[in-house]
Order: C-alpha cells, then structure tokens, then sequence
C-alpha cells in the first residue's frame, strides 16, 4: 500500500492544525492598543527624558483636535515642555497633566506628539490617561488600567520602566512647579479687600477674618478681658463694704 496518501492527509491536518491555533491565539490575546507611549530612557529617575505618543486615528470622516493626557505621580505638569507635535499645536498645562491641540488633522491621520520631561519617578511602570478629541466632537477615551488580571478594552498607554541607576535621587521640585504649588494653596493671611472694594465687599472680607479668629482669641484680647473682669470685682467688692459701713453707723 502507497503511504503517499497518508503523508498527503498528515500535511494537510498537521496545516488545519496551525491555522486552527493561531486563530485561537489572535482570539485570545488582547486587543491592539491605539495609544501608545515609548521613551528614550525607560529608566526609573532618569532625567530630561523625551516621551513619544501615538494615537491611532479611529475616525474615517474626522480627524484629530485634542489630546488630552493624565500625568502619572510624580510627573508635574510645570516639567513637561513639548519636543514636537501636529504643526500648529500647543501645550496648556492643566491641573493633572497637559493638553496639546491645534487645526485638525486629516482623518484617519494619526496624532503623534513628543514631550520632555524633567524626570522620571522611582517607579516599574507609569500610566498615561488619554482622552482623544475629534473635529466632529466625538470622544474617545483611553484610561483603563488592568484589573484582575483582566485586559481591559481601552487601555491607557503604559510605560514601562527599568529601575533606578545606582546613585539616582530624585531632584529637587522646580521653581516653577513650587510656585505652582503654593499658587493652589490658600493663603492663610488675613483678607486684603482690593481696590475699589465696595463697603458690602470690605465687611464681608472683615468677617471672614473675625470667622478665622474665632476658634483662637488673640493674647492681647484675653489680657484685657481679664483686667475688666478684675475691676468690676474689685468695684463691686468696695461697694459692698461702703455699703456695710454706713449701715453700721446708722445703727
């Protein structure tokens, strides 16, 4: 018996086979991310470090407008400059990141933009929430994390980061950042009414003031209370005995 025919059927199951598992692998792993973010020194603590990004346009009729990106810990926004983007588009810092926008770009073009930053934190891995704006109004938002070992359908790009060269410390907050960050903090010196404050205004900002003392009377206030406490005794005990005095003369 020819063995031609077995080894023709052996190929030919042994291919089905491979197809078979590599559409159960495609199925089965998970979904191509359309943000990415890569570095040039993936490096905990490393310093002056260019961030790449790319989202992947998803809109065949509009392009994009805005990127919109979450900074993780330990990344201020005041040390984020942009390296290149779009032409036309600018970096705002926001209060937990950036945006860079400008003129549309063509639909079904890709947004990539880079940023340099100061430094990297002492971490293995940083997530980078990224809401994408398109020039029809529609949002597409990448800011899923993992959970329970779980891919998740929009993930945030992720970057990932070796650890800290030996000797590597954290730098010390910029100047900018530091004003930043008191700019934020409310001042806990009295209110100054401002030029031109109406009477309405300067009586509203006094009793903010006196609302902030209440909860702890000044030294001098607790002094002179304590001395008008002492007269009125003293008065009232010389009034007692004046008055005793006389009435026992009378008698």
């Amino acid at each position: 018996m020819s063995t031609r025919p077995l080894a023709r059927a052996g190929r030919r199951f042994a291919l089905a086979g491979a197809i078979a598992l590599t559409a159960t692998l495609a199925l089965a792993g998970p979904a191509a991310a359309h943000a990415e973010v890569e570095a040039d020194k993936p490096q905990a603590l490393a310093e002056n470090v260019t961030l790449s990004f790319v989202s992947e346009a998803e809109s065949a009729s509009a392009g994009f407008t805005e990127l919109r990106i979450v900074l993780p810990d330990g990344i201020a926004p005041a040390d984020v400059t942009l390296g290149e983007g779009p032409k036309g588009w600018k970096l705002t810092a926001t209060k937990d990141g950036y945006t860079v926008a400008g003129p549309a770009l063509k639909a079904g073009v890709d947004a990539e933009h880079k940023i340099k930053v100061r430094q990297l934190p002492d971490a293995k891995e940083l997530a980078f929430k990224t809401v994408e704006t398109y020039s029809d109004g529609e949002v597409s938002r990448w800011i899923e994390l993992p959970t329970g070992g779980k891919e998740p359908e929009q993930p945030a790009p992720v970057l990932e980061l070796k650890a800290a060269a030996p000797g590597a410390k954290p730098l010390s907050p910029s100047p900018t950042a530091t004003a930043a960050a008191e700019s934020a903090t409310p001042s806990t010196a009295s209110p100054t009414p401002a030029a031109g404050a109406t009477g309405s205004d300067a009586s509203s900002a006094a009793s903010d003031t006196a609302a902030d003392e209440d909860d702890g009377m000044p030294s001098g206030a607790v002094a002179a209370v304590i001395v008008v406490v002492v007269l009125v005794l003293g008065g009232g005990a010389w009034w007692l005995v004046k008055r005793r005095a006389g009435s026992a003369s009378e008698s």
